[in-house]
């Protein structure tokens, strides 16, 4: 006769999972009193989301024509800056892949500079940029195409490590030397992968040109910020209408892009 196979007390009665969610909310609560956070402050104050939510409710829509140039130049600044980044990234992410680079001081060197990269926040980027070169689209497309160089690299090179080594092997085989294994080894194998990448980086570079522009690099973010400042929220409703809709374009299309691709 088989038997049912017996439980013990932690399995019974669930005590892991219990205990986890109870050390999670433990330190949800520790984590919200050390940031100071004021539950009743925010209950209190919640009402002026719908008040704001009823100024924005009527739209001017007079103001659609305004917009049109700096929703371009958002799109255009997001373009230029993730294509930079990305012609950047092609060569570096090649270094450092420890598949097609042994060197273990190269590669652990590179993948060191790339990590610096990504943990300079867009802001500051931003905000150096604007000191540096002025108000306008050229800091927003200088600060973009440095974080579309350090994602981009990470996500590529992770991908040229997962490759198939056989070509590579074949190659080698036959006296090939390593521009022409990159070239018609590695590169055949990742370029979808490339391209895709590329694309998810344009889907976030939209969205983060319109935070830029409240520090001066230009796009639609600029008026974002005056609309705001002036309490002009008719406005500012058909600058978030305007960007919603191109981000659900961009974001349609990028994945029947990287549908048709994978």
């Amino acid at each position: 006769m088989n038997h049912l196979p017996q439980r013990t007390l932690m399995q019974k009665w669930h005590l892991q999972s219990l205990s986890s969610a109870l050390i999670f909310v433990i330190l949800l609560i520790g984590s919200a009193k050390v940031c100071g956070i004021n539950w009743s402050s925010l209950n209190q104050n919640f009402s002026q989301f719908f008040d704001l939510f009823k100024k924005m409710a009527h739209p001017q829509w007079s103001y659609v024509t305004v917009v049109i140039q700096p929703i371009i130049e958002t799109i255009k600044m997001a373009l230029i800056g993730t294509t930079l980044g990305s012609i950047i990234a092609l060569p570096i992410c090649v270094f450092a892949a420890r598949n097609i680079v042994t060197n273990k001081i190269v590669t652990t060197s590179i993948r060191f500079l790339l990590n610096i990269i990504r943990t300079l926040p867009d802001l500051m980027l931003a905000a150096l940029f604007v000191a540096i070169v002025g108000i306008g689209p050229l800091a927003g497309i200088l600060t973009l195409a440095i974080f579309s160089f350090g994602m981009v690299s990470k996500l590529f090179y992770e991908a040229i490590e997962t490759i198939d080594s056989g070509p590579l092997e074949a190659l080698q085989a036959v006296g090939a030397n390593k521009i022409q294994i990159i070239v018609f080894a590695v590169l055949p194998q990742v370029i979808n992968n490339f391209v895709s990448y590329f694309l998810y980086t344009l889907e976030i570079n939209v969205r983060a040109s319109t935070v830029l522009g409240y520090l001066g690099a230009g796009g639609i973010g600029v008026y974002l910020q005056r609309s705001l400042d002036s309490f002009n929220y008719q406005q500012t409703a058909v600058i978030i209408l305007a960007i919603l809709v191109v981000v659900l374009i961009i974001d349609g299309l990028s994945n029947y892009l990287r549908e048709k691709l994978l």
